[in-house]
């Protein structure tokens, strides 16, 4: 496929009648008469060989094909977007433009609180935006990172991509401080014995993946999709989790005790990855230089702020 031969207005065209599934409403979204997407809808079914959109009574589905391209079509269109909004300059005092960043809650927190203080400082005209992380990012990296500024992740994740560091942190364990089963500190047989609370899908959560090098297999009782919610889920219970430090030091939840681990967990070092199509953009690489200095504030190595 020679891209010379494309028009690529079909894409933005393309995306809007699988999103809208409606030819008039799917014009109006992007500025086009009624027979001008009639036409844009003819010419893609043409090209896919597959009518796209099919009528059911009276309304439109989308054919399987259909189906894999709305998708498809959306991750494009931001590409293409990126592509043409980059700019050979950039002036954090005057120019306006929106940073998307993937991360937990424990990276908008750390990072991204103190980020956003920075930003509101230096760049008053720069939009940041924060999209949680999805326990299925993994399975569409490389397209995941093509149409976001950077995602906020710990090494030992994901290799491949070129990376800023930001800080370093400690697992800990948090157990309610009125648990009677637990003393001073915790065993490995406790570990294996009680209940869990845990981040994310219970098979791959950090502890999972930690505690499986010991052989043992954590009995997880919940998982959730915040780091926030789990010294809330320990107060009061027999469960246990395991936590980054930084994070605890900023929790507020009462009832929870703060104990080292009983095995050599592995350090966390948190960084920024992003896709090298960013590479040579003006207002990214000043968005990577700003990062990187706030993780050093984090990590107590640097200043946050600029002079």
């Amino acid at each position: 496929m020679n891209l010379s031969n494309l028009d690529l207005n079909l894409v933005v065209a393309l995306r809007a009648l699988l999103e809208e599934r409606n030819v008039t409403r799917a014009g109006q979204r992007i500025g086009l008469t009624q027979p001008a997407m009639s036409a844009a809808l003819a010419r893609l079914r043409r090209h896919f060989d597959d009518p796209l959109l099919s009528r059911t009574g009276s309304l439109y589905s989308l054919t399987p094909l259909g189906a894999v391209l709305r998708d498809r079509a959306a991750t494009a269109c931001d590409v293409l977007e990126r592509v043409f909004t980059s700019q050979a300059t950039f002036d954090p005092t005057t120019d306006t433009r929106e940073f998307t960043l993937v991360t937990s809650d424990y990276g908008a927190t750390v990072l991204g609180v103190p980020l956003a203080r920075v930003l509101h400082d230096e760049a008053p005209g720069v939009h940041l935006t924060f999209h949680q992380t999805s326990p299925t990012l993994l399975e569409n990296l490389g397209t995941l990172l093509s149409t976001v500024d950077g995602l906020l992740l710990p090494h030992g994740v994901i290799d491949g991509y070129p990376a800023v560091e930001l800080f370093s942190d400690q697992w800990v364990c948090l157990v309610a401080d009125d648990n009677p089963e637990v003393g001073d500190e915790l065993t490995l047989d406790q570990l294996a014995d009680m209940p869990w609370a845990v981040y994310q899908r219970a098979y791959d959560a950090p502890v999972t993946r930690q505690l499986s090098m010991l052989g043992i297999s954590p009995r997880v009782d919940v998982s959730v999709p915040s780091f926030h919610l789990l010294p809330m889920l320990v107060a009061g219970t027999r469960r246990v989790a395991l936590v980054q430090k930084r994070l605890v030091g900023l929790s507020t939840t009462p009832g929870i005790r703060v104990l080292p681990s009983p095995f050599p967990s592995v350090p966390l070092q948190e960084a920024m990855w992003w896709h090298p199509v960013h590479a040579q953009d003006a207002g990214h690489a000043w968005l990577r230089q700003v990062i990187r200095r706030v993780g050093q504030a984090v990590n107590g190595t640097g200043q946050a702020r600029s002079g």
